[in-house]
């Protein structure tokens, strides 16, 4: 389980749907789901990961998630071309639930405009949307 103070480090920026995005210094996007995305579906036990090369657009899903809980779509916080996809995931799925932010990136992607997390929300924001939605879910 992830620490609280790590539940939404501040260099990641995020979406509605539970994904993360983290600019790196090559211009990359890498992409991965949240801690909290995380514990809402559980053990995750098997991960259907898009090949490289595939065009993805802000907001479309491009890969599935299967845990002990349900299946669930992972969608494109940004849109571009992967050019990456970890393929650990597809022996050790695990690694989604053990360390979402660090070794169970999903894919990186090689982002088709000039300010490719425009519109995405910070760490702040995030955590805010958060309690909101365990607060509708009662």
């Amino acid at each position: 389980m992830v620490k609280e103070k790590q539940m939404y480090p501040k260099d990641l920026r995020y979406t509605r749907k539970h994904e993360w995005a983290r600019l790196e210094e090559d211009g990359m996007v890498t992409v991965g789901i949240t801690a909290y995305a995380c514990e809402e579906l559980s053990d995750i036990v098997y991960v259907e990961l898009p090949p490289e090369g595939k065009h993805v657009d802000q907001g479309a899903a491009f890969a599935t998630l299967e845990s002990v809980k349900a299946v669930s779509e992972v969608y494109a916080p940004v849109t571009g071309t992967i050019a990456t996809v970890n393929q650990r995931l597809r022996d050790d799925p695990g690694l989604l639930n053990e360390d979402p932010y660090g070794n169970g990136w999903i894919v990186r992607v090689h982002p088709g405009e000039s300010s490719p997390l425009e519109g995405l929300m910070d760490a702040e924001a995030y955590a805010q949307f958060v309690e909101a939605e365990k607060g509708a879910q009662g």
